[in-house]
């Protein structure tokens, strides 16, 4: 089964091929279409921009695709920076720069963490159509400081009770308790299944 994974993060990239890794499963990039623009992320959710975003790649590739859109969600700052999470700050700003506008509204709140949670939206598609959708979620809260040179995006400042670490500090543990690594099971169960019969055959 050809499946073309619908993003240019190569973390993401790696995270998905890992937690996909079946040799039934034949796992192809953009860098096949370095021509192909990125559709503008309008959304008001994570579920919107992944249908839209795997519907606007399936179209323009003719593959079975799969896209996904995630970002982290602060309860003190209501939601935020959620379905900007990539853009927070702007589109210039470093990881270490969105941190430290986090701390900040977090400290006009008058508060020094918050609950928190990570939200990964998956949608698979082909021919125009929605054939699957999951989200993954894990739940946490903002660290005092930004720990751990491990991860990507806003792993240093999430901090999972469970481990006593961020993300960050997680290493390879990180996968077992994802919001990508669930959506990304749910997938590959679904992608196992008999419903998935015949899909990304012949590219």
């Amino acid at each position: 089964m050809r499946l073309l994974v619908a993003t240019t993060n190569q973390h993401k990239v790696r995270e998905i091929r890992q937690l996909l890794d079946s040799p039934s499963v034949d796992l192809v990039t953009l860098a096949g279409w370095p021509d192909l623009a990125a559709p503008e992320e309008t959304g008001r959710t994570f579920d919107d921009n992944a249908r839209a975003k795997a519907l606007y790649y399936a179209a323009a590739t003719g593959e079975l695709t799969v896209a996904e859109d995630s970002g982290l969600e602060i309860d003190a700052l209501g939601g935020a920076p959620g379905v900007q999470s990539a853009r927070y700050g702007g589109e210039r700003a470093s990881y270490p720069d969105k941190f430290a506008l986090i701390y900040a509204a977090l400290r006009a709140r008058g508060v020094a963490t918050s609950a928190a949670r990570f939200v990964c939206a998956l949608a698979l598609v082909k021919g125009g159509r929605i054939l699957f959708e999951t989200r993954g979620t894990v739940d946490g809260t903002i660290a005092p400081e930004p720990k751990g040179t491990g991860g990507f995006g806003y792993d240093p400042i999430f901090f999972y009770p469970p481990y006593g670490m961020t993300l960050a500090e997680a290493g390879d543990a990180k996968a077992a308790v994802s919001h990508r690594g669930a959506a990304f099971r749910a997938l590959r169960a679904f992608l196992a299944s008999p419903r998935a019969k015949g899909l990304g055959a012949g590219g």
